[in-house]
């Protein structure tokens, strides 16, 4: 990890996975170094799950993207993110591969060990923080939905893997991991004891952020932590939470886990003004609702200025 993780701010620990958790990351790193990032590792396709498949490896691509999210912001340090996040082209055998997929797979391979590799990728990109699995073991994700055959709108089906479960159109009821209670990665329970905020979100809300809340040790140290837990809401419905009101996110959260509580919930005015129950909804989780304008009107690159956090009256800085 680079020294410069050592720098003032309070201690953050994130969680989501892909281009949530991203975005979250680069606004984090605006204001502190002291940043551990818990990933999902359920991913199943492209790379990932090619690679996956083939050395019985965790799903690099989230982690990938949390390390690129946290590069120096530097001609260096963007140079690192790019090539990170590029891919071969071509038809034969490494067409579609992220070159930070092969890189952060080959060093698990030479090293043995998940998380000394990515702290490794972490100094040799100069990163502002840590990346670390939710779990040291491979996951799947299954979610029970319903309305996935038109002609029979209240059956129940089961859909196995991440990029489906993703993807459906039909309503998602609840999503199990595979194995059941898989251990967590101990330095991750480590980081959320340490941490002064812990921020949930945003993300894919069935794929990227409750499978967190699934893992025992991960949501047990969440719960029982004194520091300030924020959940930050997406900006509008994904392809899983279709037609899910910002309220009906939190219900869905709060069904997967019942004793989870927040502090803080963010949310875009744009998704959230019209929700009349959202407000209610954040307090019965015990948090204070904070809107504001979070969507971006462009796509910054790695570490660029984004307005996050906003000041609230419970939230320091």
């Amino acid at each position: 990890m680079s020294s410069e993780s050592f720098g003032e701010g309070p201690v953050v620990t994130a969680f989501g996975g892909g281009h949530g958790l991203a975005a979250s990351l680069r606004a984090l790193r605006r204001v502190t170094s002291r940043i551990t990032a818990v990933v999902t590792v359920a991913d199943n396709g492209g790379s990932s799950g090619r690679l996956r498949e083939e050395f019985s490896c965790l799903p690099p691509g989230d982690l990938r993207r949390a390390l690129a999210a946290l590069c120096a912001d530097d001609r260096v340090g963007r140079t690192w993110a790019e090539v990170l996040q590029a891919r071969f082209h071509g038809d034969g055998e490494l067409a579609g591969h992220a070159i930070g997929n092969l890189l952060i797979a080959g060093l698990w391979q030479e090293l043995g060990d998940p998380v000394a590799g990515l702290d490794m990728v972490g100094e040799l990109l100069g990163t502002r923080g840590r990346v670390l699995p939710m779990s040291l073991v491979p996951l799947d994700i299954s979610a029970e939905v319903i309305g996935l055959d038109p002609m029979r709108p209240d059956e129940t089906y089961t859909l196995t893997g991440q990029s489906t479960v993703a993807k459906t159109m039909a309503e998602v009821l609840t999503v199990h991991l595979d194995p059941a209670n898989p251990p967590a990665c101990p330095q991750a329970v480590e980081a959320i004891r340490e941490s002064d905020y812990l921020v949930l979100g945003p993300g894919s809300w069935f794929t990227s952020v409750i499978p967190h809340l699934l893992v025992p040790e991960i949501a047990d140290a969440i719960i029982e932590s004194r520091a300030h837990k924020i959940l930050t809401l997406n900006i509008a419905p994904t392809e899983e939470t279709d037609g899910f009101s910002p309220a009906r996110h939190l219900e869905v959260l709060a069904e997967h886990e019942a004793r989870i509580r927040f502090d803080t919930i963010l949310a875009d005015r744009g998704f959230a003004g019209e929700d009349a129950h959202l407000a209610s909804y954040a307090r019965n989780l015990g948090a204070e609702l904070v809107e504001a304008d979070l969507a971006a009107r462009w796509s910054p690159p790695s570490g660029a200025a984004t307005a996050w956090p906003p000041r609230c009256g419970r939230c320091a800085g």
